[in-house]
């Protein structure tokens, strides 16, 4: 048997193994959208007047997460203010949880195109566009969604279509090894899953007819 001082040792040594050898300390930042961020998105055709949602309204946010390597980085996203504090709050747990993330900047950054977005596997939230196959405004135009690991967690049409070809691996849902990338393909049990659902986000791995197991919102 093995006694407690023990155990802690071997579930620090796990924690290190699944997460790369990182031990730091999770950072948040929450900031008004200010001249040089709002420039950005202007530029960037993330944001414009006519958006459902008023610049003013939404926050600028940095993180800590785990990239797919193990190590640290500073990420970056747009979310609006009523849930701020609450994305910051569940990317702390996904840090704390090990989940790695493959890269987190501003959609801004892709021209507003969330198609390159995807393609790079970026994760975002804010960007002032339609929902995939609609004229209405999706979710993150308000800023109230958040797409993660998009290339392991695809969007997948009724009829079964994929449109990025390095997600069709990721057709079938199911854990292979212990990589980075596959611990990133997010299923219904999965801790990461659990925690947006804890904090009352749907998930788009739980629609009927289409999937977007990239996508949470509230």
């Amino acid at each position: 048997m093995v006694g407690k001082p023990y155990r802690y040792v071997l579930h620090a040594i796990l924690f290190l193994l699944l997460t790369g050898g990182v031990w730091g300390k999770y950072h948040a930042v929450i900031m008004p959208v200010d001249k040089t961020v709002k420039q950005r998105m202007l530029k960037g055709h993330s944001w414009h007047e006519g958006c459902p949602v008023h610049y003013q309204n939404l926050r600028y946010l940095t993180m800590t997460y785990i990239d797919f390597s193990g190590k640290e980085r500073t990420g970056e996203m747009i979310v609006h203010k009523t849930v701020a504090k609450e994305v910051t709050g569940i990317f702390k747990k996904l840090y704390k949880s090990g989940y790695p993330i493959r890269q987190m900047h501003l959609v801004s950054d892709f021209g507003g195109s969330d198609w390159k977005s995807i393609d790079v596997d970026n994760t975002s939230a804010f960007n002032c566009r339609n929902a995939t196959g609609s004229k209405k405004w999706s979710k993150h135009s308000y800023g109230r969604a958040i797409d993660l690991n998009p290339l392991e967690n695809p969007y997948i049409s009724r009829n079964g279509h994929i449109a990025h070809k390095a997600s069709f691996q990721y057709r079938k849902r199911v854990h292979r090894n212990k990589s980075a990338e596959d611990r990133a393909v997010l299923l219904r049990n999965n801790e990461a899953v659990k925690i947006f659902k804890a904090y009352g986000w749907q998930w788009g791995g739980d629609w009927h007819g289409v999937k977007d197991y990239q996508h949470f919102s509230k």
